[in-house]
């Protein structure tokens, strides 16, 4: 067996090294996943994790004996040379972590093993993002892509809703916790005028980072105190340089990339968790929601496709209209000034952290597909969005 895993960003060599070296994740499960393909190394004849957004094209053995390549397309992606790529490893398996259609036709033509493990959405709203995704289902839905992985319920869903056959469709979870801890909820005091905000992902503008910004400018005018933590790397000169325009510096702190041990204690020492992220991000269902949920810190999210399954505004979280700095700032200033709200949606936190929970993870899909065995094989099947662990029979009563 030569497996290939083809992703999109990241650098599996890197991060194999990091973690190798007793550093710490940049993000919850990175050290599971390198773990888990080191385990698929063991058994196969060779293993190659292909990452194609990349400074530089490197190319190399880890002590692991899993092979990294960065295509190195951090200006232009090359199709073309990814399919070189990963056709010089000569694989009998092919783990495609992003959709991208060229790939999926060599494999269909080439007749190789092939699963879709996706992390990612896809936009539905344009008629470029129709058409695509009307070719795109046809892909996924032939015979030779065997599973399509998706990670979470409301992921699931859009990939049906394109046209992809629930029969072949895996709803996945990164997380290995069984339960989110044993934090008490969350009080604000009435009438506070002091407010404690964190952030933690991409800092770039389609991640509604500008938005934040704009809405502690309008909390500031409104004699509301701010103090906003930033976790992430990104466009840091460019929101540094509108800090500045906004006269919000001593309101805002970038700490740039944290340990992900830290980040649970951050958001618990925040009064709210902001995910502001526009509808043109390609959100999968971010982590930072899981986070927030363990820690009962409240959530303000913006109304994300993705996100709409699971966050209801005003039960579990706050929600306002992506993009929107205003009805960011006012949803803000709703939750802190209504002491009953904050604390409901502290409590109901938990309960919907296992709402989101998952039979299958990441590396289990992968492995059983590996395996083969007729054990596997069913396991697999009982775990489709068609079977009756997501369709009961008695919703159809």
């Amino acid at each position: 067996m030569r497996l290939v895993i083809v992703q999109y960003g990241g650098d599996y060599a890197e991060t194999f090294q990091r973690l190798a070296g007793g550093g710490s994740e940049n993000y919850y499960a990175q050290k599971y996943s390198v773990d888990a393909v080191t385990e698929m190394a063991k058994r196969a004849e060779s293993v190659t994790v292909i990452c194609c957004m990349t400074p530089e094209f490197e190319n190399r053995v880890l002590e692991n004996g899993v092979r990294a390549i960065n295509c190195g397309f951090s200006h232009k992606f090359d199709t073309k040379r990814l399919i070189e790529l990963i056709a010089e490893q000569n694989p009998t398996h092919l783990v495609m972590r992003t959709t991208i259609p060229e790939v999926f036709k060599w494999a269909i033509k080439n007749k190789i093993r092939t699963i879709g493990v996706f992390a990612e959405s896809i936009g539905t709203t344009t008629w470029r993002n129709k058409f695509h995704n009307y070719f795109l289902a046809k892909l996924l839905n032939n015979k030779q892509i065997e599973w399509v992985g998706t990670y979470g319920i409301t992921s699931s869903l859009l990939f049906k809703e394109i046209g992809v056959k629930p029969d072949k469709i895996i709803p996945w979870d990164f997380l290995i916790e069984s339960d989110p801890g044993s934090l008490a909820p969350k009080e604000i005091p009435a009438g506070v005028k002091s407010l404690k905000l964190f952030y933690a992902g991409l800092l770039v503008q389609s991640k509604g980072v500008g938005d934040i910004l704009e809405a502690v400018a309008k909390l500031r005018e409104r004699n509301i105190s701010v103090h906003l933590k930033m976790a992430g790397k990104g466009e840091e000169e460019l929101f540094s340089q509108r800090v500045e325009e906004l006269q919000i510096k001593d309101s805002v702190e970038f700490l740039g990339m944290v340990p992900t041990q830290t980040l649970e204690p951050l958001m618990r020492e925040s009064d709210i968790v902001l995910v502001t992220s526009r509808h043109e991000y390609p959100e999968g269902f971010p982590l930072t929601i899981q986070h927030a949920l363990r820690t009962r810190t409240p959530i303000v999210a913006s109304d994300h496709p993705m996100f709409k399954t699971h966050l209801k505004h005003g039960v579990n979280s706050m929600i306002f209209e992506a993009g929107n700095s205003l009805a960011l700032a006012e949803c803000m200033e709703k939750l802190i000034s209504d002491s009953a709200l904050y604390h409901n949606i502290s409590v109901a936190s938990h309960s919907t952290w296992h709402e989101l929970r998952l039979p299958v993870k990441w590396a289990q899909l992968i492995d059983r597909w590996l395996d083969d065995s007729p054990e596997s094989k069913q396991w697999l099947f009982e775990q489709r969005l068609a079977s009756e662990y997501y369709n009961p029979k008695s919703t159809h009563n």
